[in-house]
């Protein structure tokens, strides 16, 4: 694959979000759905498949210190801006934030799962009256499909988006990408910047304050072991603080990857951490980074944009291994081995949901991605014949992929209805 390609990928899969991608995107929709309308709204219909429930249902939405699918719609309907993208709510003012409150006190937003094989599929209706308008997103979290008023049509995207930007088949190999990064100009990597600079604001601002569980923040101030922290709590710490903030609803953005913020935090955060504490060059980091992107979108290629597997410690720790690996003087076997031994060490963490113990999960991930890139650059790997690791690594790379798609639809189905039991149970204290 040339060089070119490589970076156009990265480019189509890491972009900036404000919050998380799943309520930003059924904001998108009612905010669409509301220009398109051109009218105040009654109620809101909102359909949902069950994936985009799962992810929305419990998170902090940004610029408020309020959580969940429902605020989201409403802040969408009262102030979003569908020009904006994922970053449909910057402009939400605290004015905006007591009209929602409003609007769901008033049982004006209805949300039904909507049970389609479609996993990231969004419809929102806005009523006046007897005239409502309808968007629809589908596939992608920007891909607004269809946007209707009345009976009639006003947008109807005939073609669907592009395969390979559905679902991130690329055909990426481990080979191509560690050729990619050992030979690639490293000025060709500059728009990495953004990555490292916007991601890592988020992670102080977790650290300085205080967001959701605090995890970052209780771990890099935790005197009990150490003064100052080791190599591990200084990464893990920075990434899951970055968590905090952002499942919390910082109003910071991140810059997401494969569809995820907190998997854009994971591939990067730990990297770029790394590189501070052992004093690497900085063309180190930009092929580390690079290397940890390609590798997370590799093993999104095959789990899917939304999974019952938690991507962040699922396909971003896979790349932060590697990206350590390499940090720490690894070869493409190493990075083989890095890759086997995190998929015989964490593919079994489920995805129940964007919300504030993520960043436990984050703290995990990382904790193991450090360790496994420990062993693979001692030519550690774990056998070929280990439960689902084969000899080949996009064989075992392909079976991690099968697990999540395959294997887990029915935990999928299980998890969401705890979640909305549980949601219900809530309600009623």
């Amino acid at each position: 694959m040339i060089m070119s390609s490589m970076i156009q990928i990265m480019k189509n899969e890491i972009v900036c979000a404000l919050g998380c991608t799943e309520p930003s995107a059924v904001a998108l929709a009612v905010a669409k759905a509301r220009e398109t309308l051109e009218e105040d709204v009654d109620r809101i219909e909102l359909y949902v498949s069950p994936n985009v429930l799962k992810n929305a249902l419990n998170v902090g939405i940004p610029k408020t210190t309020l959580h969940g699918i429902d605020v989201a719609a409403a802040l969408g309907c009262i102030a979003g801006n569908s020009a904006y993208g994922l970053e449909v709510l910057q402009d939400v003012t605290e004015n905006d934030i007591l009209l929602a409150k409003e609007m769901i006190a008033k049982e004006q937003i209805k949300i039904l799962r909507k049970d389609c094989d479609e996993k990231l599929y969004i419809q929102a209706k806005c009523f006046h009256k007897e005239n409502f308008a309808e968007a629809v997103i589908q596939k992608l979290h920007t891909n607004i499909s269809s946007v209707c008023r009345n009976d009639e049509v006003i947008y109807l995207n005939a073609e669907a988006p592009d395969h390979a930007a559905v679902n991130g088949i690329y055909d990426l190999t481990v080979r191509e990408i560690f050729d990619f990064i050992s030979d690639v100009d490293v000025r060709e990597l500059s728009f990495l910047k953004e990555v490292i600079d916007t991601n890592l604001r988020i992670a102080n601002e977790g650290l300085h304050n205080t967001y959701g569980m605090g995890v970052g923040k209780h771990l890099l101030g935790n005197k009990r072991v150490s003064h100052k922290p080791d190599f591990q709590t200084f990464l893990v710490a920075h990434t899951s603080a970055a968590a905090d903030a952002r499942m919390a609803g910082c109003t910071l953005p991140v810059m997401a990857t494969s569809g995820s913020g907190n998997q854009g935090l994971t591939a990067s955060i730990p990297v770029i951490t790394a590189c501070e504490y052992l004093s690497c060059p900085e063309e180190m980091m930009y092929r580390a980074l690079a290397l940890s992107e390609l590798i997370t979108i590799h093993v999104k290629e095959y789990i899917g944009k939304l999974s019952a597997l938690c991507g962040c410690a699922i396909a971003a720790s896979v790349g932060t291994a590697c990206g350590l690996t390499y940090l720490f003087g690894g070869s493409y076997n190493n990075i083989v081995y890095a890759v086997k031994n995190m998929v015989a060490d964490i593919s079994g963490l489920i995805c129940d949901g964007a919300k504030a113990g993520c960043a436990l999960k984050i703290a995990t991930s990382v904790s193991g991605a450090i360790q496994c890139a420990l062993l693979a650059v001692d030519g550690v790997e774990v056998p070929g014949t280990d439960g689902i690791v084969c000899p080949d690594v996009e064989q075992t790379i392909h079976n991690l992929g099968n697990l999540g798609n395959k294997g887990m639809i029915s935990t999928d189905h299980v998890i969401l209805n705890m979640m909305l039991e549980n949601r219900q149970k809530g309600d009623l204290q």
